[in-house]
Parts: structure tokens; sequence; C-alpha cells
């Protein structure tokens, strides 16, 4: 990236590789800051007319620049007092600019970006250091003008993320890309990641539609070669190794990746072919979601077009799933979409609890109401997953792993508090619209990736007005219930009403139902063979004031099976 710069609506990339100020005197030397004036005249222009006007005083808009700009400098070094400028001669409509100015910078997302040439170039703590001095920096700088300007200064002081909301450590992470994916060399992968948390990011979408479809040809044959407008994510999904590559408009959306999936290190990319790859904001002009499998490179591939929808998390988190679920199934391994947790009780027991169910079945809240419930009687829990994991055998054991190591959550679905309990670490997606969402680490990797012993397989229903768990000792039913996949949409996607999704899951079942049909019934036939407890689990999210009511009765239900 050759800019020092970027700015466009909502995002700020800041590259300190090209341009780091070290202090006041050359933030507002550099060509960084005039484009940032540039940006937040014309907005001021259309926001406040009437100081616009007072500001302007008839010049042309380069004079107000060099008048600011002027004014500004003398501010750092002299009182107001000192200094003869028309601006001062109103300093409460001066006092209103420079806090205009604070709050248009504050409002984008702002991610600083610096790149290591090689291995040992930058450590971390340097990586660190840049970018805290760079937020004391342009703290200091605002308060500095805002405080000579009123006269007096601040009692009360909020010390507030000014200058970055997240950071980006760039490195090359050369892999044995063949021809088909020459285009991508070149493109940095992200090393390190700063996050500020809690951190708010207010996508223009805040629901996923569509579906994701198969595609005859490759993606890379649509791919808009430009490796300065690109940066790489490479994420551990399960066991798999996904390279996300995305445009760099929609950092503001793939920083949130890093509560969600590990980042992987550099000795398990450089020299690696991925198991699967995305291309997320493609500027194809074609609006396509689509994937592709590329045998020949024993590869997924998927592609997401550049469109201001796909800001929405759920876009990028549920194409990396399907492409990791494509690619499990064909070594026989069931995709589920669902939870899982790990249970410890007193008396020293472990018990591996399953949930199975569509987006907004309840899985995740009946594990939140579990862990209400049972304090006194579980003295260890760990979630293995909590959208989606794998079911498969191990030395003839059932037994499942998970995908993530966080969770994507709407904020109404959790248990009033959980989210504050978590605030320090979160990622909150428009917190203060319909259907917001929250990014927070669950697990470590190596919890995730560890085989657990499944005791409990329950297909979550929120629909039906029941309460409870009901066993299900007959294997069809208990097949047609899960393949089913029946839920009450809660409006967390397009779907409105009563619903069916081939087994719960629009992420690789549903684009392969027949191979995915040939595996469950391979492990729900051990299932009832080793006599595990199979059921049905009564949510009631989607039954009109029985949410709470159903929940509670679900949670004890849960834990009296667990008990016994």
């Amino acid at each position: 990236m050759q800019e020092s710069l970027i700015l466009s609506r909502k995002l700020a990339l800041i590259n300190y590789t090209q341009s780091y100020p070290e202090n006041a005197e050359e933030l507002l030397s550099r060509a960084a800051f005039s484009q940032f004036l540039d940006a937040f005249l014309a907005d001021y222009a259309l926001k406040d007319q009437q100081n616009f006007l007072w500001l302007q005083r008839g010049l042309p808009l380069q004079q107000i620049k060099q008048d600011l700009l002027r004014l500004l400098k003398g501010l750092l070094v002299l009182k107001p007092e000192e200094l003869r400028h028309p601006y001062l001669n109103d300093r409460q409509r001066l006092l209103q600019l420079i806090e205009a100015g604070y709050h248009f910078w504050r409002s984008k997302q702002r991610i600083s970006i610096l790149t290591s040439f090689n291995g040992e170039g930058l450590q971390p703590t340097s990586f660190l250091r840049a970018d805290n001095q760079y937020n004391q920096l342009i703290l200091q700088f605002y308060r500095t003008l805002q405080e000579k300007v009123q006269g007096e200064e601040n009692r009360v002081l909020r010390q507030l993320q000014a200058g970055t909301n997240a950071a980006l450590l760039l490195r090359e992470y050369p892999w044995p890309a063949s021809s088909v994916y020459a285009p991508l060399r070149g493109i940095l992968f992200i090393n390190r990641i700063l996050l500020r948390t809690p951190l708010l990011i207010h996508p223009g979408s805040t629901k996923r539609e569509g579906v994701f479809e198969l595609s005859d040809h490759h993606p890379m044959e649509d791919f808009k070669e430009d490796p300065e407008k690109w940066i790489a994510y490479p994420c551990k999904v399960g066991q798999l190794l996904v390279y996300v590559y995305f445009h760099r408009d929609f950092t503001g959306t793939a920083i949130a990746l890093a509560n969600l999936f590990e980042l992987a290190a550099a000795e398990e990319c450089i020299g690696q072919k991925p198991d699967c790859l995305l291309l997320f904001g493609n500027p194809d002009g074609q609006d396509e979601t689509v994937y592709y499998h590329d045998p020949l490179h024993s590869m997924w591939v998927g592609k997401i077009s550049y469109a201001d929808r796909i800001e929405y998390f759920g876009y990028l988190k549920k194409m990396i799933l399907t492409l990791h679920n494509l690619c499990i199934m064909q070594k026989g391994w069931l995709p589920l979409h669902g939870a899982m947790v790990s249970l410890t009780l007193k008396d020293g027991r472990q018990k591996g609890v399953v949930l199975i169910g569509d987006s907004g079945a309840g899985k995740s809240e009946t594990i939140e109401q579990l862990s209400q419930i049972a304090k006194d009687e579980i003295v260890k829990q760990e979630i293995i997953f909590d959208d989606m994991g794998a079911l498969y055998l191990d030395n003839g054991q059932l037994v499942a792993q998970g995908t993530e190591i966080g969770a994507f959550v709407r904020l109404d679905d959790l248990e009033q508090g959980s989210a504050y309990r978590d605030l320090d670490r979160s990622i909150f997606f428009n917190p203060e619209s319909a259907n917001a969402r929250v990014v927070v680490p669950v697990s470590p990797y190596s919890t995730v990736v560890t085989a657990h012993p499944v005791d409990l397989f329950l297909y979550a229903n929120n629909y039906t007005d029941c309460r409870g768990i009901h066993q299900l000792t007959d294997r069809g039913k208990a097949e047609t219930i899960f393949l089913e996949g029946k839920r009450q949409a809660l409006g967390t996607t397009q779907e409105s009403g009563l619903c069916s999704t081939y087994f719960a899951n629009p992420f690789g079942p549903m684009q392969m139902p027949v191979l995915c049909r040939q595996i469950f019934d391979r492990l729900l036939d051990v299932m009832y063979e080793k006599k595990l407890f199979v059921g049905e689990i009564y949510t009631c999210l989607g039954v009109l004031n029985r949410k709470k009511e159903g929940l509670e009765m679900a949670a004890e239900s849960l834990l009296e099976i667990i008990r016994n």
C-alpha cells in the first residue's frame, strides 16, 4: 500500500510504513493530514452549513485549508492571545469546529498498518509501541487545541482511543501457488493484530441474504488483480488452514475474524498450500456469493463480490465455514450446525452435550441458561463450539470438535449481563440496532480441536409449544427430525415463519445432501448401537411469550438428564 492514509465513508487506514509522525508538528505537515482536512471540510459543508459559511468567509477551499493549518500550527506553540487570526474572533465556533473534526475522525473505523519486510525486521513490541505512541499523539494533539481555544484545562479527562481501533502487522508469506493462484503473490498476510476492545463496528447491513451457490468456473478467473488493495488473514478453522483474502475496503469487517478464528502463525503458512481459500470483496460487478471445488489442487475456493451488504460479518464467517464443511465431508466427517459443551460434574464425571439447530433455534441460549442454574453442580464448563463443529468416529468412539475459538451471537439472545461480562474482549456490530451482534472469544484453540466424546445428541426445537426434553427412541423418527431441520425464523436471515433446512445446516450439508445423509446414517447407527441419549429439546424461542419459560425448563431438564 503506497498511500499514507486511505479514507472512505467509514474506514481510515493509516499506513505507518509510508509515514509515521513523531510529534504534532510532523502530523500537521504530512500529506495524510491534508487529505483528512479535505474529507472533513467536505463533510462539514454538508452537515453544518451555517458554521461552514463562517469558516469559509467567501474564500476558496484551498485558502481555508491553508488558514486552518497556519492557525493550528500557531496554537501548538503560542497562546491564542499571542496570535492574530480571524477564526479566533469567535472562539465558540472555533471550538465547535475542533470538536467536529475530532468527532469526524473518531467516527471512522481507524486501523493502522505496518509492514515487516522480513521475519526479524520488526518485533511485536515495536509494533505495539508504535501504535500506542500514535494514539497518545492524536489524543494530546486534540486536547492541546481544545484547551487552548476554550481558555482553560479540562477537569475531567476521558482516555478515549483517539488514534486507532486496531492495528495490523503485515508480512509476506510465500506459498507454493500454481499459475492459477499466481495473481495472489505479493499480497501481504496479517502476522500480528492488535484490537482495542470493546470495538464497535457499524456495517450498513444487519443480516445475511441469499445462499452460497456452486460455481462452474474458478473464482480466480474473476479476481481483480491489484495486490496493493488486498490483505490476507490466515486462519485455522478446525484443523484446516484457510487463507482469507479481503479487499482493504472491508478491513473493518475482516478484523473481527481475530475473535472467531485462530490466526495462523508464520511457520504454519510459509510454503504451505491452504485447504480452502476465500476472495472477499472482489470488485467484479457480479454480486455473487459462490464456491468452487478445485480438485487439481485439492482446494475449496469461495468468492464474495464487492457490495455494501457484505459488510455484515455473517457473509465472511458463513462462507469460511461452508468451505470448511465441504472439505471435511469429503473425508467422512459430519459438519454440525449447533453447539457443544463439555461438562465436568462435582463427582468427576464428564458429559459431552451437542445441540443441533439452525440460526435462532436456541442452542447457545440453552447452554447459557444451563450455566446459570447449574453453578453448584458443574465445576467446569468448556464450550467446544458455539455455531459449527464436526462429528466423526475416533477408534470407534463418537467424538466431536469445533471450528471457532469465539462466538458470533445476537445480543438479544444472550442472558442479561453476559455481554457486559465479556465487554473488555468483545467486538460489537450495530449494538444500537435490531439483530445487533457481538463476537467474543470463548475457548482456546487447543480445546476446540481436541476430540471430545459425545454423550447427548439433541435437536433444538424452537417452534413447538412443549417443555423440557423428549428422548427419541425411534431411530427413524430421529433421522427425520434432524434431517428436516425445522425452526421458526427469528429475523436473523431473510427467512420468515416456519422454515426447513436440510440437517439444519445451509453451509455444506444443504449443498451436498446425498453425501451428508450417508455420513449421518452411519454415525446415527453408532449412536443407537452405543445407546447414546438422542432427543429433542424444546427451547420455545419462536413461541410467543414462552421464551424465558421454555429456556428455563429446557435447561432444567438437561441438567436432570446429566445428573442421571
